[in-house]
């Protein structure tokens, strides 16, 4: 069973990419478990407080570094990611020499209800991803349009090719981290 430490770029309750995570969570994946990592407390990315990280910072750093892998759900914000997603990435950076990102095996998805869905943002999330050193997931690529009813109160996914590709993204995603896994007891 593969760990995945869940981070969702959103803090809204409602938020489109929180019912696409747990409506994930409902498909069949067996290798994976969900662990959502709450970043409500974490307190914006001020240097001053790196020789006494805030506890938040510590908590979610640690379930992290635990994780097999990293799944963002990202939303769009003014063609760009969240700022409290972007924060946590600072975070797991800092301070210098302990980044918990480098070497972590990482996956993209998100919706929005625009028409190319969060292509920009997860563009964006890329470039940073790569940067900071964390192994990247590209493939595949989804850009979820979000549409009422999509999802529906009990987090299942109502629209069966939609459902079926998500399907997809995780079997892909569980086949990545074991091969992965795989490569480096090898090495």
């Amino acid at each position: 069973m593969f760990n995945i430490a869940v981070i969702v770029g959103s803090l809204r309750k409602g938020s489109y990419n929180r019912k696409l995570a747990f409506a994930l969570e409902k498909l069949n994946h067996p290798e994976l478990n969900f662990n959502y990592l709450n970043i409500h407390d974490v307190p914006l990315f001020n240097q001053d407080d790196e020789e006494n990280l805030p506890a938040p910072v510590v908590r979610v750093k640690n379930e992290i570094a635990e994780a097999d892998a990293v799944l963002f759900v990202t939303p769009e914000y003014n063609r760009s990611i969240p700022g409290v997603l972007k924060n946590v990435i600072d975070w797991g950076t800092r301070p210098r020499g302990t980044n918990v990102w480098a070497g972590k095996l990482s996956a993209i998805i998100g919706t929005s209800p625009g028409s190319i869905g969060t292509a920009v943002a997860q563009s964006h999330l890329r470039s940073i991803i790569v940067s900071i050193g964390a192994i990247l997931f590209g493939r595949p690529e989804i850009y979820l349009t979000y549409k009422e009813g999509l999802i529906d109160d009990d987090h299942n996914i109502t629209v069966e090719s939609t459902r079926d590709y998500l399907q997809k993204f995780l079997n892909i995603l569980a086949e990545e981290i074991s091969t992965f896994k795989s490569c480096s007891k090898k090495g």
